[in-house]
């Protein structure tokens, strides 16, 4: 980045770090590597380790009940509904297949006139 130049600046580099384009130094934790001075360190990933994870059938149930809860949520169509997107979905389908038939035809008899029959 010290090879870019910044067109408001007229010909100055542009600040290599965000804290340096913040307009602040940065610390010398961060700089160092270390944690910042802001708080705790993140936890470690090994720690979530020492619990003990549920049996299969304890998580199979947990996930069929939030599935549940999941359909419970939805809104389903009434049959009036489902009868006007059906017809929408068969209409556009319908017309796809007509758009693809035409082109395949029109790519067809261009290429027979272009290499012969």
């Amino acid at each position: 980045m010290s090879d870019e130049r910044d067109p408001e600046r007229s010909g100055r580099e542009r600040p290599s770090t965000a804290a340096d384009r913040r307009g602040r130094r940065a610390s010398k934790a961060s700089r160092a590597g270390g944690t910042p001075a802001k708080g705790a360190p993140t936890p470690s990933r090994g720690s979530t380790a020492t619990r003990e994870k549920p049996s299969l059938f304890a998580r199979l149930a947990r996930f069929l009940r939030e599935v549940v809860a999941e359909l419970r949520k939805v809104i389903w169509p009434n049959r009036s509904q489902m009868v006007t997107y059906t017809i929408a979905v068969l209409v556009f389908v319908s017309f796809m297949v007509a758009l693809v038939f035409l082109l395949d035809s029109a790519f067809a008899e261009g290429v027979a006139l272009l290499f012969g029959r």
